[in-house]
């Protein structure tokens, strides 16, 4: 029987962890899609977006639209409270970039299309498998599909990524027998970090890889192959059980905490590539196994629920204030801290990142960042050390 799902099993978000782990998908399905703010704050930025653009084709009424608008800015959607005018700025590059695309298309071909938010179906390559497109730009023999990436901490580029590529074989399957499409263009634009990556791909080179991957995704959807555990691992909801990921990271322990001095450049090289996966999923089954103690009651061996350490504090700050200068005679000297700035982040969510770069001008600096370590694949150049420097003179 097939569930009525909301997202599909093999999802295209999550492709490229059921193409190196096919047992992923059907392990994750037994854990509840719990949406992290982040996620929560990605589909309201795609909300804003896609407003942004209905009404720019004008298929949408301006009532509706400033309604809407308003609706999100002063938190009064469903969606949440995300609204900040960094986020009106991000969400407009976007859009600029939709907009530029399609009136770039219309200039070499008047019938060309913009669509948005189409449900894109790749079920002949991905059993059930389905996604939706934010934007897609057809004409002149190209079918270009836009995607907004609104998260900031990892890049995410359109090169052999599988999800806008899994995007373009949905709108190929959707619109290839009314247009004669023999590109497909897939685009991600990520303001926050990256900005606009694109990947080019004949319509035969998209439809071989599809091929390519039709087997793997079988095995995927009937939870076949082998636990693979790897980088791909870091958002799994299954991870926080599957043992094969910890037979993986607790590989470690075969180092059998040495001393530092005692293990070779290769033991230390591997040591610091996997340290950071290593306690992100520690602390992940940390959050799990408190999460079922609270939530479900569930006990671990030798493990027991206690209440943590608090921190005292003030629960009527105007009522302390009053009780301690007109009752007590203390000064509000005494009791108040001086004026001081807002922090950058609280100044940006009122002024606006670029609004307050602006405005500060030369006030605003960005001090030499503290060295860490990072793999040789990292984009930034190589950091000047004072050893460095005492050797060139």
């Amino acid at each position: 029987m097939t569930l009525n799902r909301k997202h599909a099993l093999l999802s295209s978000s999550s492709a490229h962890r059921w193409l190196e782990c096919t047992p992923s998908a059907r392990l994750e399905d037994q854990y509840p899609d719990t949406a992290g703010e982040s996620a929560r704050e990605g589909t309201f930025a795609h909300k804003l977006a896609e407003l942004e653009l209905e009404h720019y084709l004008k298929t949408i009424g301006d009532m509706k639209y400033h309604t809407a608008v308003a609706a999100l800015k002063n938190g009064k959607s469903p969606l949440g409270d995300f609204y900040t005018k960094d986020m009106e700025s991000y969400v407009g590059e976007y859009v600029d970039l939709v907009i530029q695309k399609y009136e770039e298309a219309r200039e070499k071909d008047a019938e060309a299309a913009l669509l948005l938010e189409q449900r894109l179906d790749f079920s002949d390559w991905v059993p059930e498998g389905f996604g939706r497109g934010d934007a897609i730009v057809i004409a002149d023999g190209t079918l270009e599909v836009i995607d907004l990436k609104y998260g900031r901490n990892t890049p995410v580029g359109a090169a052999h990524n599988p999800q806008i590529r899994l995007y373009g074989l949905g709108a190929y399957n959707e619109f290839g027998a009314i247009y004669d499409i023999d590109t497909v263009c897939l685009t991600i634009m990520q303001p926050r970090n990256g900005g606009e990556s694109s990947e080019s791909l004949a319509i035969a080179d998209l439809l071989a890889w599809a091929d390519s991957i039709r087997p793997i995704a079988q095995a995927a959807f009937k939870g076949q192959g082998e636990l693979k555990p790897g980088p791909h691992c870091q958002f799994c909801r299954a991870s926080v059980r599957c043992r094969a990921l910890a037979e993986y990271q607790l590989e470690l322990a075969r180092y059998d905490f040495r001393d530092a001095d005692q293990l070779s450049d290769n033991e230390m090289a591997d040591v610091l590539g996997r340290a950071d996966d290593l306690v992100r999923w520690a602390n992940k089954i940390k959050d799990y196994a408190l999460m079922e103690v609270v939530e479900h009651g569930r006990q671990w061996p030798g493990w027991k629920l206690v209440e943590g350490r608090s921190t005292r504090k003030i629960s009527e700050p105007e009522q302390a204030a009053v009780v301690l200068t007109t009752q007590y005679g203390h000064s509000e000297e005494d009791i108040y801290r001086p004026r001081e700035l807002k922090t950058l982040t609280q100044l940006e969510k009122v002024i606006g990142k670029k609004e307050l770069a602006d405005e500060l001008g030369g006030l605003l600096i960005k001090p030499p960042g503290k060295p860490t370590l990072v793999p040789e694949s990292d984009p930034r150049p190589v950091f000047n050390t004072a050893a460095d420097d005492f050797d060139v003179i």
